[in-house]
């Protein structure tokens, strides 16, 4: 059983802010069933990394684009799945907090 997406997105932005950083839905997607794009800010770098199905049948989180080019993926994006929520994560090894707390396994 897969947890909400709401609940997911919830859960991620908790555990962000008990480590000392920040976090912010960008914009909301479904509740239940949405897909969830994380935009990451580290040193100055800014990137989004959004989930891939692995050839071993496991979603793993991967990085789609960088600085600039990531307000037109977003944009794309949620033209084609208006469900998509676009969280943003300002924290140190931001990728590792994602991996742990969105893992579907």
């Amino acid at each position: 059983m897969r947890l909400a997406s709401g609940l997911k997105v919830s859960a991620l932005l908790r555990r962000v802010a008990l480590a000392g950083g920040f976090g912010a839905v960008l914009a909301r997607g479904d509740e239940t069933a949405g897909s969830i794009a994380i935009v990451t800010r580290e040193h100055g770098e800014t990137a989004l990394l959004v989930p891939v199905l692995g050839m071993e049948g496991h979603y793993d989180w991967r990085e789609q684009a960088r600085g600039d080019a990531i307000d037109s993926w977003i944009e794309r994006a949620r033209r084609m799945d208006p469900d998509l929520w676009v969280v943003e994560l300002d924290i140190p090894d931001a990728a590792r907090f994602v991996a742990e707390t969105l893992s579907d396994d």
